[in-house]
């Protein structure tokens, strides 16, 4: 009993520290003088949206628009000192995702693969692509399933594409291990990533920083584009939306594949994504780490918020991502895919979904 008092001392100290060390992160935001708006983007790349002047950056930090937003210091608060009421039905669970062993990646057809959590190889058009490759565990969190290859097998990979930077995107040793196989692969980032790229293994990457609506410079007969989402950025204490975040619209010849990366639901975002670039062929969303919804609703969309993002962009073909992997939010890991099953049969669509194990392969030119 004397020891379990203790720990719960030593944790109840620990949170009122980060509270502490939040607070005066937040103040320093909050209460600066005057909030210096400028309006971020790359001059050396092309901009595909006429009316778009560029990124929202108000006191150094980039923002989803002109309203400035701080970290949600007092939602994490609240969110570690509460307790989760899907608790006993998150332990009663024995949800896991199926895993396909892959012993090779020589096959140039255009596909599809997932990895786990964010992580996908994309062969399109004679380009291949990998998106926020994350292979082992992250700090606090386990990996709940195994990589379904080895990564020194991941070869001959052109492009690297980088959502944003949160860890369980941006994986430094991963990047650096699928460097050493891949010398000549090109990294396509948002904005500022190159504190990203810092250290001396990875600033040997050539390095392509975007912002929302800047396609990047590519020599494959591919285009890619970055395109907005709505997040944040955060790896330390003190880098809150240093980096830029968002999503990536890959363009082949006959095929359109967007990654959504990590991002709420707002309407206009996907509508000025078609509006520009018309019905997307396949869409590669987001669909876990929604709960609890006052802490989360703001930076995830949830399973049904996915189905409007999808029919916002009048998408062919849904692959889901973002849950099963890595257990970040209070929900059940299997609960997302059942409630996205439910809710795209619902608006009569579930021949679109396409639900992959890890290291499931979707073949592109099966796309009618």
């Amino acid at each position: 009993m004397k020891l379990l008092k203790t720990k719960k001392r030593k944790r109840i100290l620990q949170l009122i520290g980060i509270a502490v060390l939040f607070c005066i992160i937040g103040y320093n935001t909050l209460f600066r003088s005057q909030n210096m708006i400028e309006y971020r983007i790359n001059p050396s790349l092309v901009c595909v949206n006429p009316n778009w002047k560029g990124n929202v950056f108000i006191n150094g930090k980039f923002q989803n628009d002109t309203i400035p937003e701080s970290a949600p210091l007092l939602e994490v608060l609240k969110w570690k000192f509460s307790k989760n009421p899907q608790k006993k039905e998150k332990k009663e669970e024995n949800y896991r995702l199926t895993v396909e062993s892959i012993d090779s990646f020589s096959d140039t057809k255009n596909k599809i693969i997932w990895l786990g959590h964010a992580t996908f190889l994309i062969q399109l058009d004679g380009a291949r692509i990998i998106t926020d490759p994350v292979f082992g565990d992250i700090p606090t969190k386990k990996r709940k399933v195994q990589l379904p290859c080895n990564p020194d097998s991941l070869k001959n990979i052109d492009y690297l594409l980088v959502s944003h930077d949160h860890r369980d995107h941006f994986d430094k040793k991963s990047i650096e291990q699928l460097h050493l196989n891949n010398p000549f692969i090109q990294a396509l980032a948002p904005l500022e990533a190159k504190r990203l790229f810092s250290t001396k293994k990875l600033k040997q990457i050539p390095l392509q920083e975007a912002g929302w609506y800047q396609e990047y410079n590519i020599e494959k007969d591919i285009r890619i584009v970055f395109l907005p989402a709505k997040h944040w950025g955060r790896r330390s204490l003190n880098d809150f939306n240093k980096t830029l975040w968002g999503s990536f619209l890959i363009i082949g010849k006959k095929t359109k594949v967007f990654f959504a990366g990590d991002s709420a639901y707002h309407p206009h975002i996907y509508k000025d994504i078609y509006n520009l670039f018309g019905a997307i062929d396949i869409c590669i969303f987001p669909i876990g780490a929604y709960s609890p919804e006052y802490m989360m609703a703001s930076s995830h969309m949830n399973p049904e918020e996915a189905v409007n993002a999808f029919n916002d962009l009048k998408g062919k073909i849904f692959i889901p991502m973002h849950y099963g992997t890595f257990d970040l939010s209070d929900e059940p890991l299997g609960e997302p895919i059942k409630r996205l099953i439910t809710a795209i049969i619902e608006n009569n669509r579930a021949n679109k979904l396409t639900e992959l194990s890890i290291g499931g392969t979707y073949l592109i030119d099966n796309l009618k």
